[in-house]
């Protein structure tokens, strides 16, 4: 994953039209802030392995693009997700909390990459799940296994980059200590916390990619 030095002519055409839309977002919701994230293009697989190219934009302009049906088909949400799982095989999925873009939707722990990702020239994926896995659950390195494989969705808009972390501890009891964490948050991103053991605990809230996963991996 390489970062380069890339102005995206959406960004600059839509200026206006873009920072119109992010107004009204920040409207109803006040706690969006315009920084600065990292999306990907001229994606392609080498074998097992994934190679793209990541520029910097305003999440502004990620907004407007995603809010507008992806308007530009040669650019993509490529992210990295963490999949907590259990030891008794249940998966730990976050609630997006009111305050934020996704409100209401349930996913793993993820984000897309920011400026805190970058290492050097190289968007750090692995880093990436960490820091969100932790922002938001309150999980550390220390307290999970990362899988050593790594699944990838892709979609016309999006590159879903999903890691697999085990935690010893039954699900409810991990559950517990994560919804103990949030209550410690000032600025929580999650406003609860859902177990996922079969299909039938699936919610149409979860994204189709999210379903995808765990139809495979539950």
């Amino acid at each position: 994953m390489t970062f380069t030095d890339w102005q995206w002519p959406f960004a600059v055409e839509q200026r206006a039209r873009i920072d119109a839309h992010f107004a009204e977002e920040q409207r109803k919701i006040p706690e969006l802030f315009d920084g600065r994230v990292l999306l990907g293009r001229n994606h392609r697989f080498d074998a097992d392995t994934l190679h793209a190219e990541y520029f910097e934009t305003s999440f502004a302009s990620f907004l407007a693009w995603r809010d507008w049906g992806h308007p530009d088909k040669g650019v993509f949400n490529g992210f990295g997700a963490g999949a907590i799982r259990a030891n008794d095989g249940a998966f730990v999925l976050g609630e997006m909390a009111a305050n934020t873009s996704n409100a209401g939707k349930i996913y793993f722990a993820a984000g897309t990459p920011d400026l805190n990702d970058l290492r050097g020239s190289v968007v750090d994926i692995v880093g990436s799940v960490c820091r969100e896995t932790e922002e938001e659950t309150g999980l550390a390195e220390s307290d999970y296994r990362a899988a050593g494989t790594w699944d990838v969705i892709v979609s016309t808009s999006m590159v879903a980059m999903i890691r697999v972390l085990d935690v010893d501890r039954p699900g409810m009891e991990l559950k517990s200590r994560i919804e103990a964490s949030l209550a410690s948050q000032t600025h929580r991103e999650l406003s609860a916390i859902h177990l996922v053991r079969s299909i039938a605990d699936f919610d149409e809230r979860m994204p189709l990619y999210v379903r995808a996963f765990l139809a495979a991996h539950l």
